[in-house]
């Protein structure tokens, strides 16, 4: 049996930022560290996300934390393609608030039909 190293959320390739009922950041894997490295990085944690957005973005992401849906995209920024997941989360099964998967897409994708 394998055993699952306690940084594995540090490991992953995608970027992975949590973030409160609020908005408020509360959690950063390396790699949204990294992406978000211009925003302020880690400085980000503490701070709400709504301001990392445009006012049309920011619109969406407060009926997401009010709701606690999902929104699923693709976005083409400087040159690549990333798909983004926006997913509420829950602690002790309560929805506690928004986590948010960003992807880096190659530039040839797969696809497959499987019955």
């Amino acid at each position: 049996m394998s055993v699952v190293p306690s940084d594995w959320l540090e490991r992953l390739p995608f970027a992975v930022t949590v973030c409160d009922r609020e908005g408020i950041i509360i959690e950063m894997n390396d790699r949204a560290v990294e992406v978000f490295s211009k925003y302020g990085g880690r400085a980000l944690i503490g701070r709400s996300l709504l301001d990392c957005h445009t006012e049309t973005s920011r619109g969406k992401l407060l009926r997401l934390l009010r709701e606690g849906q999902s929104n699923i995209y693709t976005i083409e920024k400087e040159g690549g393609k990333k798909i983004i997941i926006q997913s509420p989360w829950r602690s002790s099964s309560e929805y506690a608030g928004l986590v948010e998967i960003s992807i880096e897409l190659p530039d040839h994708l797969p696809h497959f039909i499987r019955e």
